[in-house]
């Protein structure tokens, strides 16, 4: 019997950790894989996968289906475009959505922007509307279809939350132009995220599994420019692009998961995080504050 297809929606999938779980995904006989991808450059992204079919002697599109679509994430406009073709190539292909993968990520500082003016006139920082409100309303946007498949949504989180100690500065820090490092920044916005992925792991219990995942440090990613952090391989959990994708992974087919349900946090070395390691993020209250409704993020973003 012929296994049955998965489909994977994925942001963040045009290089790096993204492309290279992609990849490894492709390479694998057993599963049949779906994929829609968002990528702010279509084309150049369909030609980096036609040139890994190129490369390899194993012809993947044999088994697995992909399709690449716009997606702009400092654009909330685009991500409502990307999520409607998104559900209609779903629909029109009579397939469920079994894996969110929301592994897209900046590490832009706030110094060059102008003051109050993110994207689309967003007073909130690039990084911030990139790295946790657009993902966080794409997620609001595919819901219903999220819920009918009983769908698993992938948080690509850092262990750089650790950072965030003191979370009143929040409101000032990611706000547009307001001079904050690119470190502090890519911080605090991947703690925004993890909030975002505890809240809706309220929203959906018993309807979706939400589950965040730290690759560990890759340094070859240069997932550091934009902050200002220099990373090398000799330091502590440092780890190939290989190694970090193979541990993204994980998180599509753990099933080990805690009972406790505040413990969705996936480490790179494959165990699930103590809560004292990110106890910050477990206030509910401050979960909803940074978790609009969609609703709110449409009147607040100038979308309606």
């Amino acid at each position: 019997m012929a296994a049955i297809a998965k489909t994977v929606v994925a942001t963040g999938a045009s290089s790096g950790l993204g492309f290279e779980a992609i990849k490894q995904l492709l390479a694998q006989k057993a599963t049949p894989y779906k994929f829609i991808l968002g990528a702010r450059d279509v084309n150049r992204t369909t030609a980096a996968y036609d040139s890994l079919l190129e490369s390899t002697s194993d012809n993947w599109k044999s088994r697995h289906d992909l399709t690449v679509l716009p997606l702009e994430l400092s654009d909330l406009k685009a991500t409502r475009t990307f999520a409607q073709r998104t559900l209609d190539q779903l629909d029109k292909k009579n397939l469920k959505l079994d894996y969110l993968f929301l592994n897209a990520g900046i590490t832009d500082g706030t110094e060059q922007e102008e003051k109050g003016k993110g994207p689309g006139g967003s007073k909130w920082c690039e990084s911030l509307v990139v790295n946790h409100l657009s993902q966080h309303y794409l997620i609001h946007l595919l819901k219903d279809k999220l819920v009918e498949s009983k769908a698993r949504i992938v948080v690509v989180s850092s262990g750089a939350v650790r950072r965030v100690q003191d979370t009143t500065v929040l409101d000032e820090h990611l706000k547009a132009g307001s001079g904050v490092s690119g470190m502090d920044i890519y911080c605090e916005t991947k703690f925004v995220q993890l909030l975002g992925a505890h809240w809706w792991r309220r929203q959906l219990a018993g309807q979706c599994t939400v589950v965040a995942v730290s690759p560990g440090l890759i340094p070859d990613t240069g997932i550091g420019r934009g902050s200002g952090m220099k990373l090398t391989m000799d330091m502590p959990d440092a780890k190939s692009v290989p190694e970090g994708a193979a541990s993204l992974l994980r998180a599509f087919t753990r099933d080990d998961i805690p009972e406790d349900p505040e413990r969705i946090f996936l480490t790179s070395w494959g165990e699930w995080w103590s809560k004292d390691v990110y106890a910050n993020s477990l206030d509910k209250a401050l979960q909803d504050k940074w978790c609009p409704s969609k609703d709110e993020i449409e009147r607040e973003e100038g979308l309606l």
